[in-house]
């Protein structure tokens, strides 16, 4: 009986080759998109997942809650985890880990040079590696990471200095050009799908600050992570850490009643306020939009499907009647309209896998290769693409097989078969539903693109174009040629300014303290700190409302505060805010200048409260402004000038407008993605479009051929035809704009400073799928309305 469903399910598949076509397009072009997507969210959801005993892996975060502002931090102070040892109730094993970055130099036997890069590396206590459990190819994880200044690698990392894992034990390499590090161990590739990173782990008595005890002193660089006892209750470990809260933070009367808390391994990946080593965070809400996203997609091919099924019906009503008189079974009937749509479905997900295989390197590299893809190494995508099959051919195929096999035998054999108006208003009703997803899609594309376009476009009140940013050697030779160095740059022909600093006027890297002013502590925010030399407000044009800006003799104590500092303390007019002495960190002096506000982070952020001095230990960047006509020749004769300047640090030079761009990198994605969803969903919106026209012109045949007999022109039987569907669209448009609207304006809501929607994105995907229902709908009516009267009405 299979077989013999399967060969007819071909025969007619051969008999009405454009149907088969359009239908097959259809599902294979929706199913690769929610394959896509589901292999991206089952990579994004398998965030740390390899770790051994993660549902008992956890993070300590630290928070602060001031009058009027909150901050967070993925980090804790460094002699946290010492006191936590001590204190807290339930623990099995806790591991502290700082990340860094400097110049790694591994030599030749000769003593040549063989790699040299800047890398990150993580000082790391052994006890982490009982909680984050690895698997070691060389070394002992009891003995590994015991004594100073020695290091484990990845294997990755071990091919890449020594050739191989085996080769790597026992070898040296340097770090920051002055610490020797010993290879001891090597453990295999952690999966891109981690959220710490671990490649260079270097042991933690190395580490400069391992015997900090400032409580106060808090980076997202220094990460705790704990491992709970089998059965350890939370609310007893909630209690012990929150008495430790209290006697080694509140006690203190430490700045922004600042505390810590746990924070669960598989919450890393998807937190929205604390970052991860990896710096690959993507909200839940993010993975739960993209599944939306794909069911509508499904969604929107299976109505296509339904559409173009129940259009052909009428075509097929003699086949039915003969069935039946026959002796065939409504349920026999049923079977057999289904196993038509499961082939039709099987052979849509084998294309649907070919076009998969073929996107997933486009995919890999719109996310920079931050993602690994693959189509089948994973058993899920099995199931899910199982899954899939007999869920589209059930909701695709049952509605037409109740249809058809539903059909009277006597009318059906006589050709006089007629789909019920009710069943039509349902058919409309899913044409509504489908262009009311695509025009929520092309609205929400207009808005993502309008608001990247005000993002490149929107003054960020200081300069950036040719702008070139670089880093600084931070060891104190290098630092004491900070003046002959930028004596020499300024000889370039092509290099007219230059300055040196901590971090550029846009950055997401955040230095920020508590602070007093005139002697009173202010509980209310936290200043941000931005080191800059007095070149700095030149090189990058930033405008003064008052004062001046600090000379070399202000070294020692002289502050610029930006507008906004200056309205948060309470001061309306600039002026005023001159002489006021601000005090942080033992660092005490009187207010020279202030800058008018400028956007020191993306746009998705407020302008903060900033104070810039003098601090010529912390310039590990500069700036340099570049004549727009001598770029090229003036950036080859910097990297000559660093290189022998400073041979053992590694160049690295980037436009400042590209640094800014790195910003909106996530949005740039989603914008394309919304783009392509849209065009997707458009294609198959409007095959559906064209399968209804096609039903409703079979339909009314006849009464087109009796209306052009008595006198109708083809002009206005094609307007009769087109009136309906244009009405349907109108609605599919009311109902699209407020969904449109709410979404849209909670994605906006994401950035402080946007564009404003206005009216136009939603006329616009109105005049579209008007446009596009026109040209569909007219191409098929006018080739109805032009068909010969005689041969519809010859048998009447």
């Amino acid at each position: 009986m299979f077989k013999l469903n399967l060969k007819i399910a071909f025969r007619n598949l051969m008999r009405n080759k454009s149907y088969a076509l359009i239908n097959i397009l259809g599902l294979s072009i929706g199913m690769t998109s929610c394959i896509l997507i589901f292999i991206f969210i089952q990579f994004q959801l398998s965030y740390d997942k390899h770790f051994k005993d993660a549902d008992r892996i956890f993070r300590f975060v630290t928070d602060w809650k001031y009058n009027n502002f909150d901050d967070y931090s993925a980090g804790v102070p460094l002699p946290f985890a010492l006191a936590a040892k001590e204190e807290l109730t339930g623990i099995e094993k806790i591991g502290r880990i700082s990340r860094n970055s400097g110049v790694v130099l591994v030599r030749n036997g000769d003593g040549t040079e063989h790699f040299k890069a800047v890398k990150d590396v993580y000082f790391t206590e052994a006890d982490l590696f009982d909680i984050l459990q690895v698997k070691w190819l060389f070394g002992k994880p009891t003995q590994s990471l015991s004594e100073p200044n020695t290091t484990v690698i990845s294997e990755k990392i071990a091919k890449a200095f020594f050739g191989s894992a085996q080769q790597a034990i026992g070898k040296s390499f340097t770090f920051w050009n002055s610490i020797q590090l010993r290879v001891v161990g090597v453990i295999a590739d952690m999966p891109s799908s981690s959220s710490i990173p671990l490649e260079i782990m270097i042991s933690y008595p190395t580490f400069y600050g391992y015997k900090n005890q400032d409580w106060d002193s808090v980076s997202t660089y220094n990460e705790c992570f704990v491992l709970l006892k089998p059965g350890a209750s939370m609310a007893v470990f909630e209690q012990s850490l929150e008495r430790m809260n209290n006697k080694y933070l509140k006690q203190k009367k430490l700045a922004g009643n600042q505390r810590s808390h746990l924070q669960a391994l598989s919450d890393i990946h998807f937190s929205e306020r604390y970052n991860n080593f990896a710096d690959t965070n993507i909200t839940k809400k993010e993975v739960y939009g993209l599944a939306i996203i794909g069911l509508f997609l499904m969604v929107t091919a299976c109505i296509n499907f339904i559409n173009l099924a129940t259009a052909q019906s009428v075509n097929r009503s003699k086949e039915v009647g003969v069935r039946k008189v026959m002796g065939a079974m409504r349920r026999q009937l049923v079977i057999q309209f289904l196993a038509e749509t499961t082939t039709i479905t099987v052979i849509s997900m084998l294309l649907a896998c070919i076009f998969s295989e073929l996107m997933l390197p486009f995919l890999s590299h719109l996310f920079k290769g931050e993602v690994s893809l693959s189509l089948f190494t994973d058993p899920n995508v099995f199931v899910f693409l199982f899954s899939l099959v007999v869920v589209v051919s059930f909701l695709a195929g049952f509605y037409p097989a109740m249809i058809i096999s539903g059909f009277s035998p006597a009318l059906a054999i006589k050709n006089k078969v007629r789909i019920q108006s009710g069943n039509l208003s349902l058919r409309m009703i899913l044409i509504v539903v489908q262009f009311s997803i695509t025009i929520v899609l092309i609205i929400a594309t207009v808005v993502v693109i309008k608001q990247m376009q005000y993002v490149r476009e929107k003054p960020l009140g200081f300069k950036k174009e040719a702008v070139v940013l670089l880093n600084f050697p931070g060891d104190s030779a290098s630092m004491s040629h900070q003046q002959l160095f930028r004596e020499k740059l300024l000889h370039i022909p092509g290099v007219e300014k230059q300055s040196y600093f901590v971090r550029p006027p846009l950055s997401g890297t955040m230095n920020t303290t508590n602070f007093y002013v005139d002697g009173r502590e202010n509980k209310d925010f936290e200043v941000r700190l931005s080191p800059s030399d007095e070149h700095y407000f030149d090189l990058f044009g930033l405008q003064f409302l008052a004062g001046k800006v600090y000379g070399k003799s202000d070294t020692a104590n002289a502050y610029i505060a930006n507008e906004t500092f200056v309205k948060k303390i309470g001061i309306t007019n600039s002026q005023l805010a001159l002489g006021k002495i601000i005090s942080q960190n033992g660092r005490t002096g009187p207010i020279v200048g202030v800058v008018k506000d400028f956007n020191d982070q993306s746009l998705k952020e407020k302008i903060s409260p900033m104070v810039f001095y003098q601090e010529k230990r912390q310039y590990y960047s500069m700036g340099l402004e570049l004549d727009a006509k001598q770029i090229m020749p003036a950036m080859k004769e910097i990297e000559n000038l660093w290189k022998s300047s400073f041979p053992n640090e590694v160049y690295d030079a980037k436009f400042m407008d590209n640094d800014i761009d790195k910003y909106y990198e996530s949005d740039r994605i989603t914008g394309l993605l919304f783009r392509i969803f849209a065009g997707v969903i458009m294609f198959i919106s409007f095959i559906g479009l064209f399968g209804l026209v096609s039903f409703v012109a079979a339909q009314r045949t006849r009464e087109m051929a009796i209306r052009k007999v008595l006198g109708a022109t083809t002009v206005e039987l094609v307007k009769m035809l087109n009136s309906s569907f244009i009405r349907m669209v109108f609605v599919a448009n009311l109902v699209a704009w407020p969904l449109a609207y709410i979404l849209a304006n909670k994605w906006l809501s994401g950035f402080a400073y946007r564009t404003s929607m206005g009216l136009w994105p939603f006329m616009l995907a109105m005049l579209t799928s008007m446009a596009l229902t026109l040209i569909t709908v007219s191409f098929r009516s006018y080739r109805a309305a032009k068909a010969n009267a005689i041969d519809a009405l010859k048998y009447e």
